[in-house]
């Protein structure tokens, strides 16, 4: 296989040029296209309501990603409501723990997280907060692996659909202009999208890396090779098994 150029990141562009991603680029004279393959749209605050959920009924948070941070304090701002100084948030991972300082003052004793980015792994810290009544804000795509994972740890919990994805669609110039070694994806929403928008797509020598479980699961039912993954305990992040994949690659 030829060496890998041009990589195409199914996400935003990061906000911040301290980013792991462009030292990436300078370590391995790659360049990182970021392009996401859907676009996040949150629920209104009157479709929320007809969910019958009201969030101050909850003392804890359960967010998957920084979608369902962004949209349960954008619901929570529309609907006036005052999230109060006591409740309590988990994450599977820091970094999407940290991004919750974007709307709150950030508080340890506040703040919990995993230590891998999977989900179960999550589970034995909100075991220790079994007083706590969990809310678990949710895309309206989603499996029920959550639920069946708190279901078992025995805590008060209520998932709720708070925003839903859509595809992001190609344009045509985009698609001609389609010329990548390598596609990152990062839900099961990006590969279909993908599928969506180039239905003859051949792999070829493309590599392909995906986050999460569903994700990985997700390219190969669609007949793909799949080549790195990512969260593990050595690579918790994306970027960490990005680097670790290229730099066996220039190796060889």
């Amino acid at each position: 296989m030829a060496k890998v150029k041009k990589i195409l990141v199914s996400q935003p562009r990061p906000a911040t040029s301290k980013s792991p991603y462009f030292d990436i680029e300078k370590t391995y004279g790659v360049k990182c296209v970021f392009r996401p393959f859907f676009k996040v749209e949150g629920v209104t605050a009157k479709d929320f309501r007809q969910q019958r959920i009201n969030l101050l009924d909850y003392t804890a948070v359960i967010f998957t990603s920084r979608h369902s941070i962004d949209n349960y304090f954008t619901l929570a701002k529309e609907m006036r409501v005052t999230i109060p100084e006591t409740m309590k948030y988990f994450c599977p991972i820091e970094t999407i723990a940290l991004y919750i300082q974007k709307y709150v003052q950030y508080r340890k004793r506040r703040v919990f997280f995993g230590t891998t980015g999977k989900v179960d792994d999550l589970i034995p810290v909100v075991a220790k907060h079994k007083g706590e009544k969990f809310l678990v804000p949710l895309s309206s795509v989603h499996n029920g692996d959550i639920t069946t994972l708190l279901d078992k740890c025995g805590v008060s919990h209520r998932e709720c659909t708070m925003y839903s994805t859509v595809s992001n669609d190609f344009s045509p110039e985009e698609k001609e202009n389609f010329n990548y070694d390598m596609l990152l994806f990062f839900s099961p929403t990006g590969v279909k999208a993908l599928k969506k928008n180039f239905p003859d797509f051949e792999q070829g020598d493309i590599r392909i890396g995906a986050f999460g479980n569903a994700t990985a699961k997700t390219v190969t039912q669609e007949g793909w090779r799949l080549d790195f993954s990512a969260p593990s305990k050595q690579h918790p992040s994306m970027t960490s098994a990005l680097a670790a994949y290229l730099k066996a690659l220039h190796s060889v």
